[in-house]
């Protein structure tokens, strides 16, 4: 049987929406890719819009979502928010700082795009903010159960992906349009042939058995 497509809701953003009035949701793109930047898009929903599950009745986790459906829903994310952002770290800060702290500093360029500072995080179970004075939660598989999150991680994929379309153009022989940087076996194979470009993470190694 096909495993069911999650509908994330707005039952967390409901619950703290009493205490706080921006709650941003936040996810990445890009985390274990071996070329191009990792993403985070950040989102802040109105609190005041009774048709706002409705409008936003196509947003699921963006891993669901085939790329047109994502394109799609990208623009219309941005129209009905409050607040959205988008923050690269690129492969050089990876190799400097690793992916967790680089995945942290996107998140922060995210939040300052913000049009209004939030009032508490809600975040994809990987993507904790411990050196922000937010209060936060993370929650596991974020992105198919709150709204929030699921919007912000169809702009950071759609983001990276448009990214990946951009940067293929100057490296064509590496298909980054194809497969976004990730190690597929043709990506791999062609790290081998061709050593890596300068858009790769020099520091994320792949085996001889073709992955990494």
């Amino acid at each position: 049987m096909a495993d069911m497509v999650s509908n994330p809701d707005l039952a967390y953003e409901q619950e703290l929406w009493s205490v706080c009035k921006n709650i941003a949701g936040m996810d990445e793109a890009g985390r274990g890719a071996l070329a191009g930047p990792v993403c985070v898009g950040a989102v802040i929903l109105p609190n005041s819009d009774p048709l706002l599950t409705q409008t936003l009745s196509g947003v699921r986790d963006s891993k669901q979502l085939s790329p047109r459906k994502r394109g799609e829903l990208a623009p219309q994310i941005k129209e009905s928010v409050q607040a959205w952002g988008i923050g690269f770290a690129s492969a050089e800060e990876i190799d400097m700082l690793g992916i967790v702290p680089a995945t942290r500093l996107a998140a922060g360029r995210a939040l300052e795009m913000l049009d209004c500072f939030p009032d508490f995080l809600l975040t994809d179970f990987r993507l904790e903010l411990p050196e922000l004075d937010i209060p936060q939660a993370a929650l596991v598989k974020g992105d198919q159960r709150s709204l929030s999150i699921a919007a912000a991680s169809i702009l950071a994929k759609t983001a990276r992906d448009d990214l990946m379309h951009a940067l293929d153009l100057n490296h064509p022989e590496y298909g980054f349009s194809k497969h976004k940087g990730y190690g597929t076996t043709f990506h791999c194979q062609k790290i081998r042939t061709l050593g890596y470009s300068p858009i790769h993470r020099k520091t994320f190694k792949i085996k001889k058995s073709g992955r990494f």
